[in-house]
């Protein structure tokens, strides 16, 4: 229900908006679906690769990977794919659903999800040239370990621990 209400409000926003500026109004649209092009791609292979692997592991496998009694390790290892994994927040927090529906723990997909968004493996070098090495290692290397204190707070409020 809230969904209907956040996109009518959208679409009563934007015909203001159009109202009061016709250019500037079509000018953003433009931007914004050259933004949707760009991101798609890459969004349509995450999902493609979420989909595969929730078709080849079931329930049962996904649980004991990365489930609730998969403990520590569990969390290790979602943290290190979080880390290691480039994808945008908008998908991130779908495919982190999905899991959970499909047997993931709390804790695991707390570091999943931590790592993904505050460490960048993948980015690394483009952090290097613009902040050196040293600001970029000990970033990753805090937030990181940051996301395990993620995953203990939330195993403590959900019950996971």
């Amino acid at each position: 229900m809230s969904t209907y209400i956040l996109y009518g409000l959208a679409a009563l926003l934007l015909l203001i908006s159009y109202k009061k500026d016709k250019k500037k109004t079509m000018m953003a649209l433009k931007k914004a679906w050259k933004s949707f092009e760009n991101i798609l791609p890459q969004f349509l292979v995450v999902i493609l690769l979420v989909g595969v692997m929730l078709a080849i592991l079931n329930p049962e496998v996904i649980s004991s990977i990365i489930g609730k009694n998969s403990g520590w390790f569990g969390v290790i290892l979602a943290a290190l794919v979080g880390a290691i994994t480039l994808i945008p927040g908008f998908v991130a927090f779908p495919t982190a659903a999905m899991l959970l529906q499909n047997g993931a723990g709390y804790m695991q997909i707390g570091a999943f999800v931590s790592t993904l968004m505050m460490v960048g493996v993948v980015t690394v070098p483009v952090e290097i040239k613009y902040f050196g090495k040293k600001l970029t290692i000990l970033r990753n290397a805090l937030a990181f370990v940051f996301s395990f204190v993620v995953a203990y707070i939330i195993g403590l409020v959900v019950g996971g621990i």
